[in-house]
């Protein structure tokens, strides 16, 4: 029995690992088959040994793709928060990852500058992807998601849930 994956994509900061936890915390009692890979954490589990820039960004999500890829083989439904930002890989994605939903967490630079918990928006700040890396928004992800309507996370999953679990056939 083949999984499903979950990819929530946007610029960093938009939303995407709080939207993934909230799905996580409110699909995992029922559906224990289920995975966060989150872009940040898997950085710092491979030892962050990648930079910032756009080949080392190829190769993140590279990693992430082949994880996904893996677990949702086994049958588990994977979540993943992850920035990228290619065509190529998006399509990749649409045509090697079982039961594939996309959702684009789109916020304005201005949301984004107002959050930075990571600094990344500042003046002197590089290899920031919407910033001085080309940012190409998904062409057609199976649900956006607009942050700058600043929705309760926990209301963002139940639209995303709508969108997911009725052709991953995950049950909550």
């Amino acid at each position: 029995m083949a999984g499903s994956v979950l990819w929530v994509t946007g610029l960093s900061g938009s939303g995407k690992t709080t939207l993934c936890q909230a799905l996580w915390h409110r699909l995992k009692p029922s559906v224990p088959e289920l995975v966060l890979l989150d872009g940040d954490a898997l950085r710092a589990a491979f030892g962050a040994s990648l930079a910032y820039d756009i080949d080392s960004r190829r190769v993140q999500i590279g990693r992430i793709q082949g994880l996904a890829q893996l677990l949702s083989g086994q049958g588990l439904h994977v979540l993943v928060a992850a920035l990228y930002a290619a065509d190529d890989l998006l399509a990749w994605n649409r045509e090697n990852l079982p039961g594939y939903t996309e959702v684009y967490m789109k916020a304005s630079l201005d949301l984004l500058r107002r959050r930075d918990s990571k600094g990344l928006y500042g003046n002197a700040t590089k290899h920031v992807v919407g910033v001085d890396i080309p940012w190409n928004a998904p062409p057609t992800p199976d649900l956006t998601v607009d942050a700058d309507l600043g929705e309760a996370p926990d209301r963002v999953a139940k639209a995303v849930m709508a969108v997911w679990c009725g052709p991953a056939d995950i049950r909550p």
